[in-house]
C-alpha cells in the first residue's frame, strides 16, 4: 500500500446543491414554466451530477413537494440560492419536478404494521446498538454476541426483507434493542421488527439522526433531532416523553445533522450551520452560521450550556465584484456525531471549514470540551486556512462573487474537513487515543489527555468527499478507514484510492488495503449514476466479530475479514428489489449512515440523492442462510 502526501484542491462541501445562480439558459417548451425556472436557476448543476456535488434531476424528481418545498424555503439547505424566486415560481418549479408522481399516502406504513403477538418492543431486552458509534466510545465495533452474528454468518447472507420509502433514501442509520430495530424512513421514526421488517409503532418527524437510545431515570428513551427541536420518545410506545428546542440561546443556531448523545444527566447536540451553501448565491452576504454545541438536560430539555466556534459574523471589510459586502468569519459546522470521553469528563467534537474569512483556529479541528462546562480543554486543528464555500468551482477556475480565495487573505480553500467523528479507543500504557478521519485522507491519532498527536497517516490525495467521509470503525488492535476518493472532474491523472485501508492503533503503521473498483457491467451501469466515478467506500462502516461490513457508491455491501483485508462475502443491493410493501423498491448508493447491525441482522439504507450518486428507496434487512 502506497501513502501519499501531496494535497490537492478540493471541490465541494457537505451540502446539498438545488439552485445554482446564474445557469446556463436552453430552449423550453412554452407550456411548461417549472422548467423555464429550472433551466435557468437549476440546469448547470443538476444537468452535469459527474462534476458537481449536485444531486442529479433524476433524483430531484422522486423527492415529494413536501420536501422540495423543505428544501428551499426558509430555513432550509438551499433556501439562500432559492431567495430570488417568486413563489409562483417555486410553485412552478415543485410542480414540474413532481409531475407524474405518484401521490404518497400519509399512512404509506399502514400495510407494514405488526400482528398483536409481534407488536411489542421488550424495553428490558439488552441494547444492540445504542445509535450511530454502536456504544459510548463511537467505536462501531460489536462483538458477535452483541450484534448476534458471527463472522461465519456474515460469509452466508441472504436477503430477509425489504421495505420501500415513499420517498428517496438518505443513508439512515439504525439503533437496536433486543429485537427492535428504531430508523428513520420515509419521514417517520420506525420501530421495526428485526425478524420480519412489520412496524410496532410509528412516529411522524423528519429527521436524518440515527436515533440515540439512552436512559433518564433508570428507563430506556429515545433520542432525535426533528428539525430545530430534539424529541425525547418511549421506545415502548413511540409516545412523546419531551420535546425541547435544539437551538442555542445566545447566538445563532442552524442544522442538527449527526445526531445526539447523552451524557449522565445530559443531551448533547451538535449544530452544522456554516454558510456553505448559500454563499453560491452571489447576492447573499457571505457568509453567515457557525458550528455549536449545546447541552439539555436530559429529563426535560433544559438548556444547560452552550459552546461556539465562533462569534456572529461581522462585515470584515470585503466586497465582492458585485458590490455586496462580506461577513465573517463563519464555518466550522459540527457535521458528526459526539463522542464522550468518561474517564476525563471530556466530549470531543471535529469541526468543518471555514466558509469566510477570516479563517478560525476552530475550523477542520478535534476539539475537546469540558461536559460540565461547555469550555474547551484542548484542540487541534488538522488544516488552516481551508476556507471555502460552494461559490468555488476548482475544474474551471470560474468561481462565483462569493468564493474565499478571490480574496487577497486567499486561503487554501481544500474543503478538507471532518466530516466523520472522533473514537475513543485504548492506547499505550495509560494513554487513551482519540481517532479521528478527515476528508484530506488522513487518520490521526491524538492524545485523549491533550489533543497532541501521537500518529497521522494519509491514504491519496483526498477529496471534498472524501478521503474519509462519513465515519470509522476500531476494535481493540486495529482502526479502519473507508476512503471514497470520487472522481470529480477532467483532470485525466487523477488516480483514486478509493477502498478500506486498516491501521495498528497503538503505532498507525498499516496492516491492510483493499483497493476498490467500479462495477459497471452492461445491465448493472444502466441502474448506475456515474458508475465509473462514484464507486468508493464513503459511509461508516463496523466492525463485528472480526468483520468489516462496509458499503460502497457503486450499491455493493462488502464483507471484509478486519485482520487480513480479504473480502469474505459481497452482496449487491443496486436495482429493483422486492418489498413487503406495495411500493416500488430500487436499490442505489450506500452512502452516511447507510449500515446498521443487530438482532441477528445486518441492515442496509440502499439509495442517495446526493453528490451525484444512484437514488433508491429501499431498506433491506439480511440474516444468515440456515
Amino acid at each position: 500500500m502506497k501513502l501519499r502526501t501531496v494535497w490537492r484542491a478540493a471541490a465541494f462541501g457537505l451540502g446539498l446543491g438545488l439552485f445554482t445562480l446564474p445557469a446556463a439558459a436552453q430552449e423550453t417548451p412554452p407550456d411548461h414554466a417549472g422548467l423555464t425556472v429550472y433551466n435557468k436557476s437549476c440546469a448547470a448543476c443538476h444537468d452535469n451530477p459527474g462534476t458537481t456535488r449536485a444531486a442529479a434531476l433524476p433524483a430531484i424528481k422522486l423527492l415529494s413537494p413536501v420536501r422540495l418545498r423543505e428544501i428551499i424555503s426558509e430555513g432550509g439547505v438551499m433556501a439562500p440560492m432559492a431567495a430570488g424566486l417568486s413563489t409562483q415560481q417555486k410553485t412552478d418549479l415543485i410542480a414540474w419536478l413532481t409531475a407524474g408522481q405518484q401521490a404518497a399516502s400519509a399512512n404509506w406504513t399502514d400495510a407494514l404494521k405488526c400482528p398483536a403477538a409481534r407488536s411489542k418492543v421488550d424495553i428490558s431486552a439488552p441494547v444492540g446498538s445504542a445509535g450511530f458509534g454502536v456504544d459510548a466510545a463511537q467505536t462501531r465495533n460489536l462483538s458477535g454476541a452483541k450484534a448476534g452474528l458471527s463472522k461465519s454468518d456474515l460469509t452466508k447472507l441472504e436477503t430477509a426483507w425489504a421495505i420501500a420509502l415513499p420517498n428517496p433514501g438518505s443513508g439512515a442509520g439504525a439503533s437496536v434493542l433486543g429485537d427492535t430495530i428504531f430508523i428513520n424512513a420515509g419521514q417517520q421514526l420506525l420501530a421495526l421488527d428485526a425478524a420480519t421488517g412489520c412496524a410496532k409503532w410509528v412516529y411522524q418527524g423528519l429527521s436524518r439522526n440515527t436515533p440515540a437510545i439512552g436512559e433518564i431515570n433508570g428507563k430506556k428513551v429515545l433520542a432525535l433531532a426533528i428539525g430545530p427541536d430534539i424529541h425525547v420518545i418511549d421506545p415502548a410506545n413511540g409516545q412523546l416523553i419531551w420535546k425541547a428546542s435544539g437551538q442555542p440561546a445566545e447566538l445563532s443556531g442552524g442544522r442538527i445533522r449527526g445526531g445526539v448523545i447523552f451524557v449522565k444527566d445530559k443531551i448533547i447536540v451538535p449544530l452544522s450551520a456554516s454558510g456553505v451553501s448559500a454563499g453560491s448565491n452571489p447576492t447573499f452576504e457571505c457568509c453567515t452560521g457557525h458550528g455549536s454545541l449545546i447541552a439539555l438536560k436530559a429529563a426535560d430539555g433544559k438548556r444547560l450550556w452552550e459552546y461556539h466556534t465562533m462569534g456572529e459574523p461581522t462585515y470584515n471589510g470585503q466586497v465582492n465584484s458585485l458590490g455586496v459586502k462580506q461577513r465573517g468569519p463563519s464555518g466550522a459546522p459540527i457535521w458528526s456525531v459526539p463522542v464522550y470521553d468518561p474517564k476525563r469528563n471530556y466530549i470531543v467534537v471535529t469541526t468543518g471549514e471555514n466558509t469566510s474569512h477570516p479563517g478560525t483556529d476552530t475550523s477542520d479541528a478535534v476539539i475537546a470540551i469540558n461536559a460540565d462546562t461547555g469550555k474547551v480543554v484542548w484542540q487541534y486543528q488538522a488544516m488552516a486556512a481551508d476556507v471555502w464555500n460552494l461559490a468555488c468551482d476548482p475544474f474551471t477556475a470560474k468561481n462565483g462573487p462569493n468564493c474565499p480565495v478571490l480574496y487577497k487573505e486567499g486561503g487554501d480553500g481544500r474543503d478538507y474537513d471532518f466530516g466523520a467523528g472522533a473514537i475513543i479507543v485504548p492506547g499505550l500504557g495509560d494513554k487513551d487515543i482519540v481517532l479521528a478521519g478527515q476528508k484530506s485522507g488522513h487518520m490521526w491519532a491524538l492524545d485523549a489527555d491533550t489533543g497532541k498527536v501521537m500518529w497521522s497517516q494519509r491514504v491519496g490525495e483526498g477529496s471534498a468527499l472524501g478521503g474519509i467521509h462519513w465515519g470509522i470503525a476500531a476494535d481493540g488492535a486495529t482502526v479502519v478507514a473507508p476512503i471514497n476518493d470520487p472522481i470529480l472532474g477532467p483532470d485525466k491523472t487523477w488516480r483514486s484510492y478509493a477502498g478500506v485501508y486498516a491501521f495498528d492503533i497503538k503505532t498507525g503503521k498499516p496492516k491492510w488495503a483493499y483497493t476498490a473498483s467500479p462495477n459497471c457491467g452492461r445491465e448493472r451501469v444502466k441502474a448506475m449514476t456515474n458508475c465509473d466515478t462514484r464507486y468508493g467506500f464513503s459511509s461508516a462502516p463496523l466492525i463485528v466479530d472480526g468483520a468489516v461490513v462496509s458499503g460502497t457508491l457503486g450499491g455493493e455491501l462488502f464483507i471484509l475479514d478486519a485482520k487480513t483485508g480479504q473480502v469474505l462475502n459481497k452482496l449487491d443491493t443496486v436495482g429493483p428489489i422486492k418489498t413487503l410493501n406495495p411500493i416500488e423498491g430500487k436499490g442505489g448508493s450506500i452512502d452516511a449512515h447507510g449500515v446498521s447491525v443487530g438482532a441477528g441482522m445486518v441492515f442496509v439504507s440502499s439509495g442517495y440523492t446526493s453528490f451525484g450518486e444512484t437514488p433508491g428507496n429501499v431498506l433491506i434487512a439480511y440474516r444468515p442462510r440456515k
